[in-house]
């Protein structure tokens, strides 16, 4: 494929790569061009941001989630028929998983896509140093292509002057300045920045004024022929069709893979048939403002294994959708909406009855909350025997997990990699079977399996696992 595609990197988190990533997708959208928005990274919030200024689907592009090889397909696939494609990056431009060399950071997928570098300096409070650092992110690793650099927080003329002055001597080219402007300003809360959804007019109004201040600020016609000089990318674009069509995750025959026999369903050379060969599940995902965290795959990979896949809202829909045969509530801020959420006592109460049926559920991180028999006191689905509240500690990072116990997602002794991102508590931390078996940064046991139910903290990329998707399928059929 030949989209032309840049990505937007910064020295550091807070250097302003969501407003210029932001205003490029919609300064270039406003021109008529089709943008395909992408985010290096496990984040959910920000590729909201990119849909609301593309009016396409924010992807994520996460090497450590899915696997390097992965990263190039998944954004073809994204980006099919696009006339542009704006990534933007993660943290600073080389970092990646702890520990873990350039893995999972935006130098890689730079590296991976053949796409140049557009770097955002947040110039408040340096002129001439500005050169050094340049040079030096440009400098350190030449398979990254640092093309260009946008001044952010400039506070006056002469302040452009004296860092345009600087940065003739780093040959990497001023390709826009930007003013202080409090009002693309976004606010944040205790996991970052405050959803699409549940600020949708501000939201709106926000990304219009980073398009504004971008396209203002920015050369736009030399940062588009940038993004059509990364030249052609050699490879296929990623199917869902044809991932759910191979076979299911072979178990790990670790000393910790499983506390029980594996599943047969998992085992290389065991194909079973699909679901779209026969009946149609009806899978309903819970939507709405207290569970935004998604990825756009999940519902691609449902959809490819023969499920019909419908959206409900528990803040505000009192009955699960008709019809349905599993259910699946990934992450979101439930604890923000708590009080409504447990005054939902209908929907409460049906999806409690849905999972003692046996149905297959699928609970990620907030999921896994609105699961327990109440948050920070107040009443939840009572389908696990647990409590769960806020706390002051964050717990951030990637994981490698083993699946302990036969589930409706992964057999046990399944490797999966996901990411943990909360400041809540769930206690206990884990069932009579547990979900994973975390490796780092402790050993431990999390998250619950029982009857047709796997909850967990851990966030999963399914594209890196097709199975996943289609062996849930499966158990919608049968349950």
């Amino acid at each position: 494929m030949s989209v032309p595609r840049l990505v937007v990197a910064a020295p550091s988190s807070g250097s302003g790569k969501t407003t210029v990533a932001t205003g490029l997708m919609a300064a270039f959208a406003a021109r008529g061009l089709a943008v395909s928005p992408h985010k290096v990274g496990p984040d959910y919030i920000d590729p909201g941001y990119h849909a609301l200024a593309t009016g396409r689907v924010g992807r994520n592009l996460d090497a450590y989630l899915c696997g390097p090889e992965l990263v190039a397909p998944l954004f073809a696939h994204g980006a099919r028929g696009c006339d542009l494609a704006v990534v933007e990056g993660v943290m600073g431009l080389y970092d990646g998983a702890a520990g873990e060399g350039e893995l999972a950071s935006t130098a890689q997928v730079a590296k991976l896509l053949r796409a140049p570098v557009v770097l955002v300096v947040d110039a408040s409070s340096q002129s001439r140093s500005v050169a050094a650092l340049v040079h030096g992110f440009a400098s350190w690793d030449p398979e990254v292509r640092v093309a260009g650099v946008v001044l952010n927080k400039v506070g006056s003329d002469r302040h452009e002057a004296l860092l345009r002055d600087a940065l003739d001597s780093a040959g990497v080219p001023v390709l826009g300045v930007l003013r202080r402007a409090p009002q693309v300003d976004t606010p944040s809360r205790h996991l970052g920045l405050v959803p699409v959804a549940e600020r949708r007019s501000a939201a709106v109004q926000a990304v219009a004024a980073m398009a504004a201040q971008v396209a203002e600020g920015c050369d736009l016609e030399a940062l588009a022929a940038l993004a059509r000089g990364a030249g052609a990318l050699p490879v296929a674009a990623w199917d869902p069709a044809e991932a759910v069509a191979g076979p299911l995750p072979q178990p790990w025959p670790g000393p910790s893979a499983a506390t029980g026999p594996a599943d047969p369903s998992g085992l290389p050379g065991r194909s079973r048939p699909r679901a779209a060969d026969g009946p149609r599940p009806r899978i309903a995902v819970a939507g709405g403002a207290a569970f935004t965290f998604s990825y756009a795959e999940h519902g691609e990979l449902l959809t490819a294994a023969g499920a019909e896949v419908v959206t409900f809202d528990p803040l505000h829909d009192e009955q699960l959708p008709d019809g349905i045969t599993g259910l699946v509530v990934g992450g979101g801020f439930p604890e923000v909406y708590a009080a409504e959420l447990s005054a939902n006592e209908p929907l409460r109460k049906a999806v409690a009855e849905l999972a003692l049926s046996g149905a297959p559920v699928a609970a990620e991180c907030a999921g896994l909350l609105y699961l327990c028999r109440e948050l920070d006191g107040r009443p939840m689905c009572g389908v696990l025997d647990a409590t769960a509240r806020m706390t002051e500690r964050l717990t951030l990072g990637y994981r490698d997990a083993v699946a302990v116990s036969d589930s409706v997602l992964a057999a046990a002794g399944t490797r999966m990699r996901g990411h943990e991102f909360h400041r809540t508590v769930v206690d206990p931390g884990a069932g009579a079977a547990p979900a994973w078996g975390v490796r780092a940064p402790e050993r431990r046991l999390e998250g619950f399996v029982q009857q047709g139910v796997h909850a967990s903290y851990l966030h999963t990329h399914w594209a890196s696992e097709p199975g996943v998707a289609r062996r849930f399928v499966e158990r919608c059929l049968t349950s």
